[in-house]
């Protein structure tokens, strides 16, 4: 291990965080509130940098084990410092609590523990929303955008902490792949935003539900969320964009240098809109006796589907209410999450498509022992290691899922609430169901609870892998790679 190298790369992640919250600070300032709580934040910020910066490489060995504990260690990290704002300004004085808040923010999950947002200043509800456009399409992807950065180190980073099954290059030079996507995801922002203006909501709230809804968040600055609005331009206009960012970004970058029919013929794409139109139809109908047209329970149907399956986690109704089909779709919707390459999590639409065409040909062999089966994505063989590394992840992923569950269930609360939390916090959705549903929040659960769920948010961001080989010990030792 190369623990100069790491502690380097640790010490930019949080020089660039110390200049992020310039930002909310700036905010509080327009809003005339105290500055204070983000000035000691930058500072604090600011000094643990360079600190870690004077720890200079002496070696260029870079492998990848450095890459996902480089990628691990950012995250942690940016987690426990950006909890400062929230504590210095005693508007959530628990430590741990702001500490579920923030993970909850650049994991992109939404899941919160204040029981009335709009008790929350301008400066803390800026920086909890761009928390979730930092983390969205992610904090060192970010970094290779702005900073330059040996061609390797860039590499086995963006393999860490872009999630999906299979890693690659949009050009030749990775940081010049960073930059077209956060380009991408930057005009993406700047266009919902204008939108949502047009639309009549104020400028504020446009830009920090933008944020929410590019970084696949979900937090809102209304304890009822978009619903408060009574919009159906802002529902379809969010809804729609909500889904836009569940896609690939490559597929955007294909349009863009006019391979529009590779992007369009893509199979997780067409799967994933399958998907979503199948669930907004089949739920419409089931919820349509409570709504007073059939258009309209579509209306609320889609943008639940859209908010649940992009892993966002806004809300314009209370589906806690809604018929046990439309509740347990939703939940399944959770497991499935957006596409690889996007900024929304869950397991990914593209692993559960190899998964079910791994299946198709073990029962064909079943059926007939001499027929060769071939699992194939967009026309092109998978090869053996990629099928071998989804089914794993799919496995790791169902185990924290019943870790999770056993831990939480110590606390007596019902299986509902139990099961929900650890689904909507590892596929980084946001609410779940009974106690912690939309009209609801986490502040049901202990400290140690809420813990429990943070590693589960960092789990599902990170895609399991970089967390896990923080705790193995074999991955500190020196030389090797």
């Amino acid at each position: 291990m190369n623990y100069r190298i790491v502690t380097s790369i640790v010490g930019r992640v949080l020089a660039i965080e110390a200049a992020l919250l310039l930002l909310p600070l700036a905010t509080a300032a327009i809003y005339g509130e105290s500055v204070m709580p983000f000035l000691w934040s930058v500072a604090i910020t600011a000094v643990s940098a360079a600190l870690l910066c004077m720890f200079r490489p002496t070696t260029k060995e870079f492998y990848a084990r450095e890459g996902f504990v480089s990628v691990a260690l950012s995250w942690v990290t940016i987690s426990l410092l950006g909890a400062l704002p929230f504590v210095l300004s005693g508007e959530i004085p628990n430590y741990i609590d702001a500490l579920f808040e923030i993970i909850s923010g650049f994991t992109t999950t939404g899941s919160s523990v204040v029981p009335n947002v709009e008790n929350l200043s301008r400066g803390i509800l800026f920086w909890r929303s761009f928390s979730h456009w930092i983390g969205g399409m992610g904090v060192l992807v970010f970094m290779m955008a702005v900073l330059p950065m040996n061609e390797e180190y860039s590499m086995h980073l963006l393999r860490a902490e872009v999630p999906g099954p299979v890693k690659g290059k949009l050009v030749p030079k990775m940081r010049s792949t960073a930059r077209i996507l956060y380009l991408i995801y930057i005009g993406l922002t700047i266009l919902l935003i204008i939108l949502l203006v047009c639309g009549g909501m104020p400028v504020y709230d446009s830009i920090v539900h933008a944020f929410g809804t590019a970084g696949t968040g979900g937090f809102s600055i209304k304890a009822t969320s978009i619903g408060w609005y009574q919009s159906a331009y802002i529902d379809i206009v969010i809804g729609i964009f909500m889904v836009l960012f569940g896609i690939n970004f490559n597929l955007y970058y294909m349009v863009l240098i006019r391979r529009s029919l590779k992007a369009f013929l893509n199979e997780e794409l067409w799967f994933y809109l399958g998907i979503v139109a199948f669930a907004t139809v089949t739920i419409g109908l089931n919820i349509s006796s409570q709504y007073p047209s059939f258009l309209q329970s579509l209306r609320y149907s889609f943008f639940q589907v859209s908010s649940i399956i992009t892993t966002t986690g806004y809300a314009t109704a209370d589906f806690n209410r809604w018929p046990e089909y439309s509740r347990t779709m939703l939940v399944a919707l959770m497991f499935i999450g957006a596409c690889a390459g996007s900024t929304g999590g869950g397991i990914k639409v593209s692993r559960f498509v190899l998964i079910i065409k791994s299946a198709s040909c073990e029962i064909m062999r079943q059926m007939f022992p001499r027929s060769v089966g071939r699992v194939t994505l967009d026309g092109e063989r998978v090869d053996d290691r990629t099928m071998h590394a989804a089914v794993v992840f799919f496995m790791l992923y169902i185990f924290t899922v019943f870790a999770g569950c056993i831990l939480l269930s110590l606390e007596g609360l019902d299986f509902e609430t139990t099961f929900t939390s650890v689904v909507t916090c590892l596929s980084n959705v946001g609410p779940g169901l009974s106690l912690v549903g939309p009209m609801g929040n986490f502040s049901v659960w202990s400290g140690g609870s809420k813990l429990v769920l943070c590693l589960c948010m960092l789990l599902g961001r990170l895609e399991i892998y970089p967390v896990i080989m923080l705790f193995s010990p074999g991955i500190w030792k020196k030389g090797g790679r």
